[in-house]
């Protein structure tokens, strides 16, 4: 199609030739008659003579951080002998907005030429960004014509949270009983029924299915295999209700944070533990290394929103799922409620590894201010859960977590409350 330029120049030469006629000027027709010919040109340079055939994208590094900047290379094939006068490729990313790079020539491809350019997301916040299908714009040398191809490269710039090391966690204190001793997480295993098969000579009758036996006329034992649980879970809040903060700086983005790096540091410990995200589709990534388990994880954590419709309390409550199943929580929230607090200290009335890092909405209310102590109300739930020997870290905006989240012998939880 014409470009502005060239419907221009068309006017331009057809009313040279049109005053040339009209006053009988021999001089201007050559003259209109070029323009129009120049435009004619330039339709056919990007219409047959350089046509874009394919389109790469890659992006710098194999993962990238909340915070980094993020570098997109683009690579265009022309097919043609004749070059194109220039070529651009529009991208539109989820929530970045729009890109327009320029390319230039960088390497011959048999009769192909091969374009490349690059552009830069700065300090891309955590989330999966969607990146629409490429518009490639090729121009003739004059800028007269231009051609649009749409490549359907769809793709996604996936960018995880920024965790800290952790070597030793505010909840290794354990839970302390009335007797002063201290309960330690120790692995829970079970067995869960697999099959069944014909009794063999010698075999325990008490694993015997005798409801099978009857129907079947000859006795029938139940295959049992050994079923090892989570040894801990973290569970994140992800209730919409909760989130206090603008854009991305948010309670959830620090819990985000928190949550893996407490996740992380359980699996380096060689620990079985499960994340958990009390979101719309209560999302649940078991860990069972720091190899294929924990990169699916932390795709989740890349991944996960607070849109979830229900309190994290619920997902507490006996019999409701992996939760009560575990020997050891760790919730992460911004949303402390008496009901929560009810639930975190029955677990741990049950003798149950209970531990609490709450995100502490009051220090995101308020742009640069960081309040000195929770509000009465959460103040006081928080008292409690300590009281009851649950261990509980807060989180402010701006906080340290390496810092916060560590197991400190000389201090109290306590004054990290107040």
């Amino acid at each position: 199609m014409l470009t502005d330029k060239g419907g221009f120049v068309l006017l331009l030469g057809g009313l040279t030739y049109l005053v040339g006629w009209l006053f009988g000027s021999d001089a201007l027709y050559p003259v209109g008659i070029g323009m129009v010919v120049a435009v004619l040109a330039g339709l056919l340079w990007v219409r047959f003579l350089a046509r874009p055939t394919y389109l790469a994208r890659s992006l710098d590094g194999t993962s990238h951080i909340d915070g980094d900047d993020v570098r997109v290379d683009l690579a265009v094939d022309i097919d043609g002998l004749v070059p194109p006068g220039s070529i651009r490729v529009v991208e539109t990313v989820a929530e970045l907005g729009q890109h327009e790079v320029g390319l230039a020539h960088t390497r011959w491809r048999l009769r192909r030429r091969q374009f490349g350019g690059s552009y830069v997301f700065a300090q891309v916040a955590r989330g999966r960004y969607g990146i629409s299908p490429a518009v490639v714009t090729v121009e003739d040398a004059f800028a007269l014509a231009s051609r649009q191809t749409e490549f359907a490269v769809q793709g996604a710039l996936l960018v995880y949270p920024r965790l800290v090391e952790l070597d030793a966690l505010f909840s290794d204190g354990g839970m302390h009983l009335a007797s002063g001793r201290r309960l330690l997480i120790q692995r829970q295993s079970g067995f869960d029924f697999h099959s069944m098969r014909e009794y063999e000579q010698g075999e325990s009758l008490r694993r015997v299915h005798w409801p099978s036996t009857a129907r079947r006329g000859k006795l029938m034992v139940k295959e049992l295999e050994d079923a090892p649980r989570e040894e801990a879970l973290v569970l994140l809040d992800a209730c919409a209700s909760t989130v206090v903060g603008e854009g991305k700086d948010n309670t959830f983005e620090l819990a985000v944070r928190a949550a893996g790096s407490l996740t992380r540091a359980q699996a380096a410990r060689g620990r079985r533990v499960g994340l958990l995200l009390n979101d719309q589709a209560r999302s649940y990534q078991a860990v069972h290394s720091l190899e294929g388990d924990w990169a699916r994880a932390f795709e989740l954590l890349a991944y996960a929103k607070a849109d979830g419709l229900h309190p994290v309390a619920g997902l507490l409550t006996e019999g409701a799922g992996v939760a009560s199943q575990v020997l050891h929580v760790t919730v992460v929230t911004s949303g402390l409620d008496a009901r929560l607090a009810d639930r975190l200290v029955q677990r741990t009335r049950g003798k149950r590894g209970t531990a609490l890092v709450y995100i502490e909405g009051l220090s995101f209310s308020v742009s640069g201010a960081s309040a000195d102590r929770p509000p009465a109300i959460v103040h006081g739930q928080l008292t409690r859960l300590e009281r009851a020997g649950v261990p509980v870290a807060v989180l402010r905006r701006g906080d340290d977590l390496a810092e916060r989240l560590a197991f400190q012998p000389s201090t109290t939880q306590a004054a990290s409350v107040g």
